[in-house]
């Protein structure tokens, strides 16, 4: 072959890759994920579509065979499931635990698949492949029919937006092939789902393993007329909506890359927009035109749900990372608290009053459950009542936000209605929400004005107010060390007021017990009482075992910066223990008092605490005199001729 030959054939490869290239971009995606109940054939079917689009190569396919006879589970024949069950543990077990995702695609469009597990402890992993989907294979064994995880994965469906549904009836062929039998399991679940208000949902009798109506129609099943899986897949219709609601725009990125050009850059979540619209930033109210719509394929005049573009305005407008752009005849609601649903996601139990992050869109707020108005039966669907979250289970609940947040319904828009709840100790996704709808707050609650702020009411007693929080075991002398740190105060003259553990209990917080929920709403109240005696002037020592660092971060943001002192009296168990003055560690070992710290309930230890106080061989009033050294040194305490000036003593 001559060079030129080489090069022309060279150049007619280059331009066939480019072609194919560009082809692939102009089809549009499924987002799909397999559902139902254990064993119910989810892998398998993905593994089908995989291997009957042509997608396995050459030495997967061997991988295959060899793996199908190491952990197969359908003889001598290569077992499709292995070709997504990849982790280790689901292969020797034989069912999926994490979500698997998978892409391929046909001549008409391309997919991602999710492959979702099917017990019911792994619920969570479900929701999550969910939360992107824009369908849902819900597959059922027909040898057993609907089972409680099917009707569980078709109600989060449901929950979390996904509008199409198949209800793919596999294994068809264990019941030879009856057409009774798949009418009648259809009939079932079209009953059961008759309030879930799917666009579509299209039932297909199926065997994924050998391949009936999932990508070829089965012969064996002449009295079906409906279209196999994959030609549903190829032909459900998508988009629509988020084409037909609000123009809505999450800012994720402030593009400044000279002095000359301000966008505003992230992807359309609905709607359309084009130049000339006028679009409104939802937390401000500030309103501007387009001036120009920019994407990776240049200038547009327009550009629709979906699309990653830079937009710029006409005018100069404060406008940051986490700002809603929305069509301004068309608004989202914006407020500091909302009604949702809850799916929590976490070990550890949600807890009313506890602080959290949320992120919703681009941006992210404190924010925390004030009441659960009921969890949801998952199974029955029925509603009950609760005090606390556990583990994959749902609810119906009140929240509230540090400050106000713009948002949709979820069912109007999954994007701008959605939310993930962020742990704020490990920085681990604790819980997903979906809104319903906002909170307002009374028209008629201000904040009134005062004439005496708090620097007025400080400048007066001659101190910088301040709360002192002691923390630690009971029986680390905490009580003793601010008990005395406040007498040398008050010897000063400086104004104080102790809050102490059991004693706000004789009063303010006598209806709380000692459950994990219980303290964290008895933080929480101390907290807001706290801020109240420093914005009164007052230095407050507050002495409370507050186990937990969630709700002792959540008191520190509720003053000002530098007036939440920490402070860990870091006392041994074993040294309470053996002071143990009220009897309660050997009353708590012996089962007689549930839910004590240290015990059968953590405590959680400050991270990094403005002070650390060993209380152990030590005389207490050595212990007491670090705290108020830390004070005047820090300048919480003014000198005596200050003080004087002031007029405050």
């Amino acid at each position: 072959m001559s060079v030129l030959e080489t090069n022309a054939l060279s150049t007619a490869s280059e331009e066939a890759v480019t072609e194919y290239i560009l082809a692939q971009e102009e089809k549009d995606q499924l987002r799909f994920l397999t559902c139902g109940s254990v064993d119910d054939g989810k892998s398998t079917l993905i593994g089908r579509l995989l291997y009957d689009t042509k997608l396995i190569f050459e030495d997967q396919l061997a991988a295959l065979e060899k793996d199908s006879k190491r952990h197969g589970t359908v003889g001598e024949e290569i077992d499709l499931a292995l070709l997504v069950d990849g982790l280790e543990a689901e292969r020797e077990q034989g069912i999926t635990i994490d979500v698997a995702y998978r892409f391929f695609a046909t001549d008409k469009r391309k997919f991602i698949v999710a492959d979702t597990p099917g017990h019911e402890q792994y619920t969570r992993n479900m929701a999550t492949g969910a939360s992107t989907a824009d369908l849902a294979v819900l597959l059922v064994d027909a040898r057993n029919g609907l089972m409680v995880q099917t009707r569980r994965h078709a109600f989060i469906a449901s929950l979390l937006g996904i509008r199409h549904v198949v209800l793919a009836v596999n294994k068809i062929d264990l019941v030879d092939f009856s057409e009774e039998r798949f009418n009648e399991i259809r009939e079932d679940f079209a009953q059961f789902a008759n309030g879930f208000d799917f666009e579509t949902l299209q039932a297909i009798p199926m065997s994924a393993r050998f391949g009936d109506n999932v990508t070829i129609r089965s012969e064996k099943m002449g009295w079906y007329a409906g279209p196999t899986l994959l030609e549903h897949l190829e032909g459900v219709q998508i988009g629509e909506h988020e084409l037909n609601q609000p123009f809505r725009f999450p800012v994720q990125w402030v593009n400044r890359p000279n002095l000359d050009f301000r966008g505003y850059s992230g992807t359309i979540a609905a709607g359309t927009v084009q130049v000339g619209d006028e679009l409104v930033v939802s937390n401000s109210g500030k309103t501007s035109k387009v001036e120009k719509l920019l994407t990776p394929e240049g200038e547009k005049p327009l550009a629709r749900a979906g699309e990653a573009v830079t937009i710029t305005l006409e005018d100069e407008i404060d406008i940051s990372r986490g700002d809603l752009l929305a069509a301004s005849g068309s608004r989202p609601d914006v407020a500091d608290q909302m009604a949702a649903h809850v799916i929590w996601m976490a070990e550890d139990a949600l807890m009313p009053g506890r602080s959290y992050l949320m992120k919703i869109g681009t941006r992210t707020v404190t924010a925390q459950v004030t009441e659960i108005k009921h969890k949801i039966n998952v199974n029955t669907f029925e509603h009950v009542a609760g005090k606390q979250l556990e583990l994959n289970e749902i609810a119906f609940c009140n929240l509230a936000m540090s400050s106000p947040v713009a948002f949709d319904p979820y069912e109007a828009n999954r994007t701008t209605g959605s939310f993930i709840l962020v742990d704020r100790v490990t920085n681990a996704t604790v819980g997903a929400g979906m809104v319903w709808f906002a909170l307002r707050r009374a028209t008629n609650i201000h904040w009134q004005a005062l004439h005496v702020d708090k620097q007025a009411r400080s400048d007066s007693l001659g101190q910088k107010p301040a709360v002192l929080w002691f923390t630690g075991l009971s029986g680390s002398g905490k009580s003793t060390i601010a008990s005395i740190v406040e007498k040398k105060l008050h010897l000063e003259g400086r104004h104080t007021y102790t809050l102490d553990g059991d004693n706000v209990r004789h009063g303010l917080n006598r209806d709380l017990g000692f459950t994990e929920a219980d303290r964290v709403e008895n933080i929480r109240r101390v907290g807001e009482v706290a801020r109240l005696f420093v914005d009164s002037g007052l230095i407050t020592l507050v002495s409370f075992i507050s186990p937990f660092q969630a709700e002792r971060q959540l008191a520190r943001e509720m003053v000002g910066e530098g007036e939440f002192i920490e402070i860990f009296v870091d006392t041994p168990i074993e040294e309470c223990k053996k002071r143990d003055p009220k009897g309660l560690y050997a009353k708590a070992e012996a089962g007689e008092i549930k839910n004590f710290t240290g015990i059968d309930s953590p405590y959680e230890a400050p991270q990094n605490p403005e002070l650390v106080l060993n209380n152990v061989g030590r005389d207490p009033e050595d212990v007491a005199e670090e705290v108020i050294s830390f004070l005047r040194e820090r300048g919480y305490l003014l000198s005596p001729s200050i003080v004087s000036a002031g007029g405050g003593i």
